[in-house]
């Protein structure tokens, strides 16, 4: 099956109500961040990036096209370590620490001058670690359902998916077991995001792109970056979706609690993916808020 993986946007426009006009102007970057390290980005547009996008575990860059065709500026979205088209670690710590140290040297290189940061779940608190650690490169800070105060429990129906098997005999079963678990979504935006998101191994089975999250330690021990999100002067928004559990009422009261003038909206009708779930939605906030 062949895959342009520039090929979909105008599916991405269209199921959105967006208006085409034309295939957006996107290229492919990458950024060496440590030795024997590069991790890829997709660029919009053709002048200085106003937004760094940064997914969530187990997607890549393009969970954000169609945020990124309403948006219409020009922004960088990443692939983060042992995601997309980034190098995997042999270490397998893709964790928000050295996630942040990696996405850092990204914007220095293609973002220096960002007028924001979002980041959904892994990626959201990877930009809180990274906003607290190198404030001059986060002005503006949007986290996407998620706090330092996820666990478990709470990301149980995540962690249900993701821990899921490797490969699939087909793109067809591959297909069907992503529609069981996102409820929310139209089957033609799953079968989008697989596309970018697994490929075609030689033998005919197919295999996600991103490598498996088996952290150090505790996979969800993040309580030291409620500290770091006390760190953050950058003003900052707190986006929820309205069908997911992974932010809890106490985990918003404890957010508005170290930052007390931080924005904390909800998309309604969304689940946890709020970029997949209601693209348009988060962009028009995004918007707002930058």
């Amino acid at each position: 099956m062949a895959y342009d993986e520039f090929g979909l946007f105008e599916e991405n426009a269209r199921e959105a109500g967006l208006p085409w006009t034309g295939p957006p102007s996107v290229r492919r970057e990458s950024v060496e961040v440590g030795p024997g390290q590069r991790v890829s980005s997709l660029v919009w547009g053709e002048g200085p990036p106003r937004l760094v996008l940064v997914h969530g575990g187990a997607q890549n860059a393009h969970t954000w096209d169609t945020v990124a065709l309403a948006l219409d500026r020009p922004l960088v979205a990443v692939d983060l370590p042992g995601h997309g088209h980034s190098d995997w670690r042999e270490d397998r710590d893709y964790w928000p620490v050295r996630n942040a140290e990696a996405i850092a040297a990204v914007i220095e290189r293609l973002a220096p001058q960002a007028e924001a940061v979002v980041g959904m779940s892994l990626g959201g608190l990877t930009a809180i670690r990274l906003a607290a650690q190198h404030p001059e490169l986060v002005r503006k800070l949007v986290v996407v359902d998620v706090s330092p105060g996820v666990n478990r429990d709470k990301a149980a129906p995540i962690a249900a998916f993701v821990d899921g098997p490797e490969t699939f005999p087909s793109l067809d079963e591959l297909l069907e077991r992503t529609v069981k678990f996102n409820p929310t979504r139209s089957v033609s935006s799953l079968r989008r995001g697989i596309l970018h998101n697994a490929r075609q191994l030689p033998d005919g089975t197919w295999q996600w792109r991103y490598d498996r999250l088996r952290p150090p330690g505790d996979p969800y021990g993040f309580g030291a970056l409620w500290e770091d999100l006390a760190k953050i002067e950058a003003p900052a928004m707190l986006v929820l979706g309205s069908l997911s559990g992974v932010v809890s009422p106490d985990d918003v009261t404890e957010f508005s609690r170290l930052l007390p003038r931080a924005r904390i909206e909800t998309v309604e009708g969304a689940g946890h993916s709020v970029q997949g779930d209601k693209p348009l939605d988060l962009a028009r906030l995004i918007d707002d808020f930058t």
